[in-house]
């Protein structure tokens, strides 16, 4: 399995906002962060407020936040918002199946079974907790040069 890189830049676009928490972030900042056209991020954006995940903050300094603290929302919460389809198989699909063991199929049951081992690994890792102890965070996002007062020149 392979997750999709709206999956990726979901993740990408929490972890600027728990990076910049208490402020409403920019989408063209976040856009320009991950050199990701604005438009790409709108539609990732979309996915990510009718999930709850993330709101918008109307107004000249509006913008984009977490929907809850960081710590509340989970990876394994991200990826089922981002994700449309987790058919590991054909027959994990609700439509017509062409195998006549669907119903009674062990390879079935075990796709079944490791997709739940992957959600239970995913469910116990936070937003916070891949933001956390990387003091670079903000910097390496461009957010950090913003708040640095400006550095004196040499003499």
């Amino acid at each position: 399995m392979r997750l999709t890189q709206q999956t990726n830049y979901s993740v990408r676009l929490l972890l600027y906002c728990a990076a910049n928490a208490g402020v409403p972030s920019r989408v063209a900042d976040i856009a320009a962060s991950f050199d990701m056209s604005e438009t790409h991020l709108f539609k990732i954006l979309k996915v990510l407020v009718d999930a709850e995940l993330v709101k918008t903050v109307r107004g000249r300094n509006g913008g984009v936040m977490l929907a809850r603290p960081a710590e509340e929302i989970t990876i394994g919460e991200v990826v089922r918002a981002a994700e449309e389809s987790f058919a590991l198989a054909d027959c994990f699909d609700d439509g017509g199946h062409d195998c006549p063991l669907v119903q009674s199929c062990e390879y079935n049951r075990i796709l079944r079974e490791a997709l739940g081992a992957f959600f239970v690994v995913l469910d116990r890792y936070t937003i916070a907790d891949v933001a956390r102890d990387r003091p670079d965070l903000r910097f390496l996002l461009g957010i950090e040069d913003a708040l640095r007062p400006p550095t004196l020149a040499a003499s």
